[in-house]
């Protein structure tokens, strides 16, 4: 997954057209964002800890979309969100957890259902963006910088939070020096 995200500039850019490098992602509400904001974040020269207002759960990365098709995503994405009979309850933890040498995360249940819905209506609608693999739920709290590695100390930490998620949103990344940029094309609401 990392390795398709870093490479998104070709996925689905259908010959040079130019294309928006979308995900659809849910964020958590304010009450888990404390949670997670009581969280030790030492100040170390080996991490960039990811700040609270990126902090989401991606459901499906599509990766390049052209942007001729990004009005296609939008309607398919409404109309998928549209058709749950209820909110999911996403549910954070147990605790921290190290992923490779240069994550940090924390593991999040819950959205498969949600997640294989998405993937199934837009990977009919995207088949080269690489929808079927595995779902993985998880928020990203900090990364390692260049040659670094996520200390084990950070790893192990308890949490326990959950939320009823009733937006998913599309959202375009753009990257720049200081990180990603996310712009909001669409919020769609679960029903209650």
């Amino acid at each position: 997954m990392a390795d398709r995200q870093a490479g998104w500039e070709d996925a689905g850019a259908g010959g040079g057209e130019p294309a928006a490098r979308l995900f659809v992602g849910v964020w958590p509400p304010p009450e888990v964002v404390a949670v997670l904001s009581a969280l030790e974040r030492p100040s170390l020269d080996a991490l960039r800890w990811t700040s609270p207002e990126r902090w989401h759960v991606t459901v499906a990365f599509l990766g390049g979309v052209p942007d001729a098709r990004v009005g296609e995503v939008q309607a398919a994405l409404a109309a998928v969100v549209a058709s749950a009979t209820a909110p999911p309850e996403a549910r954070l933890g147990p605790s921290t957890r190290r992923v490779g040498r240069s994550l940090l995360w924390v593991p999040v249940e819950g959205l498969e259902g949600l997640a294989g819905e998405v993937r199934r209506a837009l990977g009919a609608l995207l088949a080269d963006a690489g929808l079927d693999e595995p779902f993985q739920g998880h928020l990203t709290l900090a990364r390692a910088r260049r040659r670094h590695v996520v200390p084990t100390s950070l790893a192990g930490v308890p949490i326990d939070a959950s939320w009823l998620v009733r937006e998913v949103r599309l959202v375009r990344s753009e990257l720049g020096r200081s990180g990603a940029r996310y712009t909001t094309l669409l919020t769609a609401t679960v029903a209650p």
